[in-house]
């Protein structure tokens, strides 16, 4: 699937607002409905939308710290590495979770309520899981950026991969 300026244009109107409506977003780029529809479904079926989401304030529900946790694992087997990002999934307060280069292994962004409920946390769920050879944590004193995707730096007419699981299309054919 080729992105291009339209639909780099669409992305962003719904960056902005995931409940603009469909005549917002058409004027906004300068398409009609009918072909502004189209490349929503498509961008939605080729799995470059991957959904529409609500921000929460996270302190105005109760969760007022934000936990960064470097990990090493004692393996680095496709088995190991498979099982434990599977346990993390199975951990709601994880937010985050990066497979990174460098002297960690994860980096895992964890969201809860105060610093005995992150105890709790270590205790009852991440110590848990086993093949954590050390662990390294660090308190988030304050947000200095949170953001989307920069649809700025994307390349204009950048051809994406369709996601598994989506519709596949022959090379060449059109929707």
């Amino acid at each position: 699937m080729n992105i291009d300026k339209f639909d780099l244009a669409i992305l962003q109107v719904l960056q902005d607002d995931a409940r603009a409506s469909l005549q917002a977003i058409s004027e906004q780029v300068g398409l009609s409905s009918t072909p502004c529809w189209t490349r929503i479904k498509r961008m939605e079926n080729e799995g470059v939308i991957r959904g529409y989401t609500v921000r929460v304030d996270a302190p105005s529900i109760g969760i007022s710290e934000t936990v960064i946790v470097q990990v090493t694992l004692e393996s680095h087997t496709d088995e190991t590495l498979n099982a434990f990002g599977k346990m993390l999934e199975q951990i709601p307060e994880v937010v985050e979770a990066y497979l990174v280069s460098g002297d960690y292994d994860y980096y895992i962004r964890i969201a809860v309520k105060d610093t005995r409920d992150y105890e709790r946390l270590l205790r009852e769920r991440l110590y848990r899981i086993p093949g954590i050879r050390h662990s390294k944590s660090s308190f988030v004193l304050r947000t200095l950026k949170e953001s989307v995707i920069p649809l700025s730096a994307a390349p204009l007419a950048v051809s994406v991969s369709p996601v598994s699981g989506s519709k596949k299309r022959r090379p060449g054919k059109r929707k």
